[in-house]
């Protein structure tokens, strides 16, 4: 049988070749898309060692966090960009996956002092949904978990509807509309625990607080916030 796996195992890696994503190399394992040194080389924030790092500088007098962080930079042309793209357009699940075992060592690794007790994913719309298939940043979560073991609470927030575009809004009208798109409900599962609200890429934070503002009614313990990706 041992020999037959083998078999079926070339034959398959000679139509269908399970290569990285990054450097082309068939030396990685089944349930990756990144080989070992592309993944060392990724551009890591090291946030952790600044003390006020940038993200949470991002809320200063708008979202009070007990930890923000974000576990990779983001630029345009770049791997993680990349990563980002077979996440959100190409239907790439280990993408998100894998984003989201990283983010577990880290939490594991860096975090453990916080503490946490439950994960929240940043929900997207029922139509974007049904259109992509997932919610990507449930998918980082599932990773997450993964490692970690913390339950994912995917129906405390629900966004109902798409908003519409705000490209052409000031920052006020665009966190009116922001605002407006969130929902909390069964709040009570929050009720004095450490949540850690997790999203796949943070720009200038007005989604997060979109979200922070629709939990802001919870008697939750304390709110921290993990992004995948930082734009800059």
């Amino acid at each position: 049988m041992h020999f037959l796996q083998q078999y079926l195992d070339a034959f398959v890696h000679l139509w269908y070749p399970h290569i990285c994503l990054s450097c082309g190399t068939d030396q990685l394992e089944k349930k990756n898309i990144l080989c070992n040194h592309c993944t060392d080389a990724l551009p890591y924030t090291d946030f952790d060692n600044e003390s006020n790092n940038p993200i949470h500088k991002i809320f200063w007098g708008r979202v009070s966090f007990h930890y923000a962080n974000t576990l990779l930079f983001f630029t345009k042309d770049s791997i993680v960009q990349l990563l980002i793209t077979e996440l959100k357009y190409h239907h790439n699940k280990k993408a998100g996956w894998m984003i989201g075992r990283w983010m577990g060592y880290y939490i594991v690794e860096k975090m453990r002092e916080a503490s946490i007790d439950a994960l929240i994913p940043i929900p997207i719309s029922p139509s974007k949904k049904k259109k992509r298939k997932y919610n990507q940043a449930q998918l980082i979560c599932e990773g997450i978990q993964s490692i970690t073991g913390l339950p994912i609470l995917e129906n405390v927030l629900v966004k109902p509807y798409e908003s519409a575009s705000q490209t052409h809004k000031d920052r006020i009208r665009r966190m009116e509309a922001f605002g407006q798109s969130y929902i909390l409900q069964h709040e009570d599962t929050i009720k004095n625990k450490h949540i850690l609200l997790v999203d796949d890429v943070l720009t200038t934070g007005a989604t997060i607080e979109a979200a922070c503002t629709a939990l802001s009614s919870a008697e939750y313990k304390n709110l921290s916030v993990f992004a995948a990706t930082y734009t800059i």
